[in-house]
């Protein structure tokens, strides 16, 4: 470091030396075996040269100025950690390409220095490893340095001023615009009732900022304070709060995401600056800044906290430096934005879902009977496919055909109010987890709702599933009989038979492991459901099926009018259910294409083959044969449903951000609810549901 200090050139723009000078702050790890340097040591090795030579500091003063006088600020503090007004899927081509090729370098700009000086991906960790109070003692010694008698006075401070207020004045057009586009303002037509508070923010900045031109200009003792400016960024915050809750009943867009995601991040910035530049000390500091967890870092014992404005400026810029350095990560750009709009499909997913949860008994036979009724349909479609796959056709043709079959039979069961079992945990674990979300109103989850909700949700599965099996199995058996009696011929021969059998087989054949990718396609299908739920919210799916004039005059007004609302409540099921067959239809062939080892097994239509290859047989199985097929179809079910239930739960939690760690205490309040009532742990209670029991009840006297 020393070398380098000596090599300075006060009077440079050349930044390579500043280059060298962060080389050697930043970490290196020598050897595999050895630990990286201690980033926050270096940092104090070169204050305390600083101390030790006052000439060499006021010069790396001095060299910092002069780089800092030649480029240009506003763009790092307006820019950097914001998205572009250019749209998500502009924005996400851009980071993948530049991941590939980075723009062009331009020394004009502050922000592009920062590519030059700290290049690497990482940088922004090491940097925030140093304690606080190791940054501002370095800044301390190179700020407080004494010039030289024929130095001339350097303009540091006014220079990083003057990009600050530049970069307030960017911020607050771009809030203007982003606050009046016509998507936000559709999405809350009120804000045309009465003035937009982004349009105020905007003349209450330009205001602020012209006052605080004359005060720099010696004109005004001192400008006032922005405490009316940030009353009109308070109600910018409210609308944009006001529209994502309006988004979980009304839907949203990626688009409206992306903006909304721009808008809060751009209001944001527009506080921590303001903090910093305001002459009054008197501004509430910015809310996402943590200044006690910085002070805390910062003082050392036997020395003050160090000031909220100094604090929120080391914040600001760690800030910046993280932001750069993952500009152009894609991980990020998803994860702000997809997590919204996932809160929001998983939310109307979650509504959904409701729906296969029974409270009572009455609700629990009906459900069985919805069941049962799908048990009917799910054996005429397995023996269409079997007749379809006897035709021998064309892959592609074979495999259009089989998701023909697969998606008007769940359709159909969907618009005969029926249930599929396997349809279940993909919406039920979305209701789970916006229980979740909802129950923790900061005391934490309560674990004895969620346990009564866990389960009603499992014996609700548990009879969805027996009301599946229980009529497929003998329909699978009546319809092959039937074909025998109708035809002379078995509906499939031995060889075939044995091949249906084998495909269950859970221990000489994948069975379990295509189940599992039955699994995900269950899930996808719940999200799918989702998406166009929260589609048919947001674009008024059915005030736009009203308008359709020619639709009018075929079914009449009223018809249309039910209708209409009929695809507003159901296209979420309706898709699903169409795309999983299609899912369910094309998997084994595309598997057979790629020479992937890829299928699926669905635990009714599965069920439903058993059947057929019974009657097929002759019935002539051994009692081991029987044993392994049930075994087979158990594990496939089992797989069906704990892989699309644990999928759905994962994403659910993660769109709303909350990591559960209480299952113990979860399986401890099953538990006590199954030792309080057996019977209806199983069956549910007759009328309402269970209430949950007293830990210190069931504990007994002491």
């Amino acid at each position: 470091m020393l070398a380098i200090l000596e090599r300075i050139d006060p009077d440079s723009g050349d930044i390579g030396l500043l280059v060298q000078l962060v080389e050697r702050l930043r970490p290196r790890q020598r050897w595999l075996w050895q630990p990286p340097d201690d980033p926050a040591q270096n940092v104090r090795t070169l204050t305390q040269l600083l101390k030790g030579n006052p000439t060499q500091a006021w010069a790396l003063r001095r060299y910092i100025t002069t780089l800092l006088e030649q480029r240009r600020h506003t763009s790092l503090y307006s820019d950097i950690g914001i998205l572009s007004n250019d749209g998500f899927v502009t924005e996400l081509k851009r980071r993948v390409t530049y991941r590939f090729l980075p723009p062009a370098l331009d020394d004009l700009y502050l922000s592009d220095a920062l590519d030059q000086v700290l290049y690497r991906e990482d940088d922004y960790e090491w940097i925030r490893a140093v304690p606080t109070a190791d940054w501002l003692e370095l800044f301390d010694v190179v700020a407080d340095a004494p010039p030289p008698q024929d130095a001339t006075p350097d303009r540091a401070r006014q220079v990083t001023l003057m990009g600050l207020l530049d970069a307030i004045r960017t911020l607050s057009c771009r809030i203007c615009a982003l606050g009046l586009e016509p998507r936000l303002v559709h999405s809350y037509s009120q804000i045309e009732d009465f003035d937009s508070p982004f349009l105020m923010q905007n003349i209450e900045v330009n205001r602020y900022l012209d006052e605080y031109g004359r005060y720099l200009e010696g004109h005004i003792g001192q400008p006032e304070d922005a405490r009316h400016l940030l009353v009109m960024l308070d109600q910018c915050e409210e609308v944009v709060l006001k529209i994502r809750r309006g988004a979980l009943s009304s839907g949203t867009s990626v688009a409206l995401t992306y903006l909304l995601v721009a808008l809060q991040q751009s209001l944001d910035r527009l506080h921590k600056l303001l903090y910093l530049v305001d002459l009054s000390g008197e501004l509430p500091s910015a809310s996402t800044i943590d200044l006690d967890a910085l002070a805390t870092s910062a003082a050392r014992p036997a020395e003050p906290v160090v000031s909220d404005r100094r604090l929120a400026a080391v914040d600001l810029a760690q800030e910046l430096i993280e932001a750069h350095n993952t500009k152009y990560r894609i991980r990020g750009l998803l994860r702000d934005n997809v997590d919204l709009l996932a809160r929001n499909v998983t939310e109307n997913a979650s509504r959904t879902g409701e729906h296969y949860i029974a409270e009572n008994r009455r609700e629990l036979r009906q459900m069985f009977n919805a069941a049962a009724g799908a048990g009917f349909i799910i054996a005429t479609m397995a023996m269409i496919k079997i007749l379809l796959g006897g035709l021998h056709s064309p892959p592609l043709v074979q495999a259009f055909l089989f998701s023909m079959n697969y998606s008007l039979g769940f359709v159909l069961v969907h618009i005969l109010h029926l249930t599929i079992a396997t349809k279940q945990p993909a919406m039920t674990a979305q209701r789970i987890a916006a229980s979740l979300h909802r129950a923790e109103n900061g005391r934490g989850v309560d674990v004895d709702r969620l346990a009564e909700l866990v389960n009603k949700v499992f014996r609700t599965q548990v009879v969805a599933v027996i009301g599946n099996v229980i009529v497929v199995f003998p329909m699978a058996l009546a319809i092959a009989e039937a074909w025998v009696y109708l035809t002379g011929q078995h509906l499939v021969d031995p060889a075939k038979a044995g091949f249906m059998l084998h495909e269950v087989d859970p221990i000489h054949s994948p069975a379990v492991f295509y189940a599992a990718i039955a699994g995900v396609w269950l899930f996808v299908a719940g999200l799918i459901s989702g998406y166009y739920d929260n589609k048919a919210l947001y674009t008024r799916m059915g005030q736009r099926v009203r308008q359709l004039r020619g639709l009018r005059r075929v079914l009449g007004a009223e018809r249309q009018a039910r209708f209409a609302q009929y695809v507003e409540d159901n296209l979420g099921g309706l898709m699903g259910n169409f795309f999983f067959g299609i899912l369910l239809g094309t998997t084994g062939t595309v598997g057979f294409l790629l020479g992937l080892p890829l299928d699926i097994r669905h635990i009714t239509f599965s069920t439903a083959n058993v059947g057929t290859a019974l009657v097929g047989l002759g019935y002539d199985l051994t009692p081991a044969q029987l044993g392994n097929a049930a075994l087979g179809i158990l594990l496939i079910g089992s797989a069906n449903l704990l892989v699309s239930f644990g999928l759905a739960l994962w994403v659910a939690l993660r769109a709303r951000k909350i990591r559960f760690k209480r299952g113990i205490l979860l399986l401890q309040a099953l538990g006590r609810r199954f030792a309080y009532s057996p019977v209806e742990f199983f069956i549910g209670p007759k009328f309402q549901s269970l209430p949950p029991p007293d830990p210190l009840t069931l504990r007994g006297p002491k």
